[in-house]
C-alpha cells in the first residue's frame, strides 16, 4: 500500500523527536521548535492568508535557471497549482515536493501547471529540483515578497533563530536575505480567471494535505470551463 504524505511526515517527525534522525535535537531545542509552531498557530495568521474565493496576486519570478515565469502566462494556458516551499534544508518540505511530483502527470493531464515558490536562491532551488527529482520548477521569491502578498510570510522568533543556527540552517545565506523570514507552507489552486479555487495554509510545517486532494478541484474547474 502506498503511504500517504502525512503518514510519511508523521513517521519522520517521530524519528526526529526520538533520536532516530541524523540530526538529534536536545529537549530544549525540541521545546523551542514546538513553542514557535504553537505561537504561529495561536497568532491566527493562517486564518488571515488568502483563501478560496479571493483573487490571487499576479507574480513574475525567475526559475532556477534564470528564466522569467509569470502567473499571467501560466493562467493563459490553464489553472495553476502553486505550493509555497520553505527550502532545501527542510525535510518535511522535500517530502511534500516529492509527493507533488508523484501526481504531477495527473495535474498536467487536467490542463494545469504546477510550480513551487520559495525564498531560497536559484542555486538552492536547482539543488532541490535535482535532489527531489522534480519535473516542475521552483521559483525564487526574493525576500518572500510573493508569500507576503498571499499573507504567508512570517518572521522567526529569536529563540528559534538560535536553534536553526545550531542546526546549521543559515537562512540569510540560503535565501540571500538578512531577514529571518519564511512562508507558512501553503498550497493553492488558481483558476484561469485568477480566482483561488482551493487554499490550504498550515502554520504547522509538519502537517500537509495529500496532493490527491488537488485533483477533484481541477476536475471541477475543467467541468465548469467546458459547461
Amino acid at each position: 500500500m502506498v503511504m500517504k504524505l502525512q503518514d510519511k511526515l508523521d513517521a519522520m517527525r517521530d524519528d526526529f523527536e526520538n533520536g532516530r534522525f541524523p540530526l538529534v535535537p536536545t529537549s530544549d531545542q525540541l521545546e523551542t521548535m514546538q513553542r514557535a509552531t504553537q505561537s504561529l498557530i495561536d497568532s491566527g495568521q493562517a486564518d488571515d492568508a488568502l483563501k478560496a474565493g479571493d483573487t490571487a496576486p499576479e507574480f513574475t519570478l525567475e526559475d532556477a535557471d534564470g528564466n522569467t515565469v509569470s502567473s499571467r502566462a501560466l493562467l493563459a494556458r490553464g489553472p495553476l497549482v502553486a505550493t509555497f516551499y520553505r527550502g532545501v534544508w527542510c525535510p518535511y518540505c522535500n517530502y511534500d515536493l516529492q509527493a507533488l511530483e508523484e501526481v504531477r502527470s495527473e495535474i498536467e493531464a487536467r490542463g494545469a501547471s504546477l510550480v513551487a515558490i520559495s525564498p531560497q536562491t536559484p542555486a538552492n532551488s536547482r539543488k532541490s529540483q535535482r535532489d527531489n527529482k522534480l519535473g516542475f520548477p521552483i521559483l525564487s521569491d526574493a525576500r518572500a515578497s510573493v508569500a507576503d502578498d498571499f499573507g504567508l510570510r512570517f518572521a522567526l522568533p529569536d529563540d528559534l533563530i538560535e536553534v536553526y543556527q545550531q542546526f546549521g540552517n543559515d537562512l540569510p545565506k540560503i535565501n540571500d536575505d538578512p531577514a529571518w523570514v519564511l512562508p507558512m507552507p501553503a498550497r493553492y489552486v488558481i483558476g484561469t480567471d485568477g480566482v483561488i479555487a482551493y487554499a490550504e495554509v498550515n502554520p504547522d510545517y509538519t502537517r500537509r494535505p495529500d496532493p490527491t486532494e488537488l485533483l477533484p478541484v481541477l476536475d471541477s474547474l475543467r467541468a465548469r470551463a467546458q459547461a
